[in-house]
């Protein structure tokens, strides 16, 4: 049995290398002539700046920032149809470390690196200039109703030959039609965060020994200006020329 287990186990081997270039031949490309797509057409790029103030309070003492990473992340980009207005939401996520106290005397400090991530948000409205293809006009949806012509007889108190000609109330008719839009809709090209965080209530430990610069501080005010490239499209029917026509 254990014979043909290490028989199984080492059946097949198998060699091989990496080859530096392969070559390659070109082939012909039958393009389609005068073709009608419906593909993102930009309406407009333009470059936002927001401006954020806000507190932040860690769960803790520390004694000094080490690092802050940042991601900016787009939560709402809507442009209000038959308006140029662009309204905008996200946040900033920070991922703060920071160095804490666990003991000290005159001569340095000790202790641990802490982490503390947070969501800053921010929300704003601009005007955009379209520098690009205007957006499609919206095209609203619609209903009408409409009835038939019905002939009835009269009561008594009118001539035996005279009629009722009239629309017909035992029926409700309509026809309604309904337009689906395409909504324009934001990518993100880059961002650039400019920003200035200070310590607040910084303080001396009470009946520690810390070296005389050394203060504990748990809140940071911080002020950012975010400056945020978009793209504005919109998905649009485009005629593609044949190339002889280009």
């Amino acid at each position: 049995m254990e014979n043909n287990i290490y028989r199984q186990a080492n059946c097949v081997d198998v060699y091989g290398g990496t080859i530096e270039t392969c070559t390659n031949t070109k082939e012909n490309i039958s393009p389609i002539k005068n073709v009608v797509a419906k593909i993102p057409v930009v309406l407009a790029e333009f470059t936002l700046q927001i401006n954020v103030l806000s507190n932040i309070e860690l769960p803790e003492d520390a004694i000094e920032i080490k690092n802050i990473k940042k991601r900016l992340k787009i939560t709402q980009c809507m442009l209000l149809q038959n308006t140029n207005v662009l309204f905008i939401k996200g946040f900033v996520r920070k991922n703060i470390d920071y160095s804490t106290r666990s003991c000290s005397n005159s001569e340095g400090v000790c202790g641990d690196i802490k982490h503390c991530t947070v969501d800053v948000p921010f929300q704003c409205t601009t005007e955009v200039t379209f520098n690009g293809t205007p957006p499609a006009p919206v095209v609203p949806n619609s209903s009408f109703e409409f009835e038939y012509h019905k002939v009835e007889d009269l009561p008594n108190q009118f001539a035996e030959k005279d009629k009722l000609v009239a629309g017909d109330l035992s029926e409700y008719n309509q026809e309604s039609t309904e337009y689906f839009n395409e909504l324009p809709y934001c990518e993100l090209v880059k961002s650039r965060i400019v920003e200035f965080d200070e310590y607040i209530n910084r303080k001396t430990p009470e009946n520690e020994i810390v070296p005389f610069e050394e203060k504990e501080f748990n809140k940071i005010e911080e002020k950012m200006v975010i400056y945020l490239t978009l793209k504005l499209l919109q998905n649009r029917q485009v005629k593609i020329p044949a190339p002889e026509e280009i």
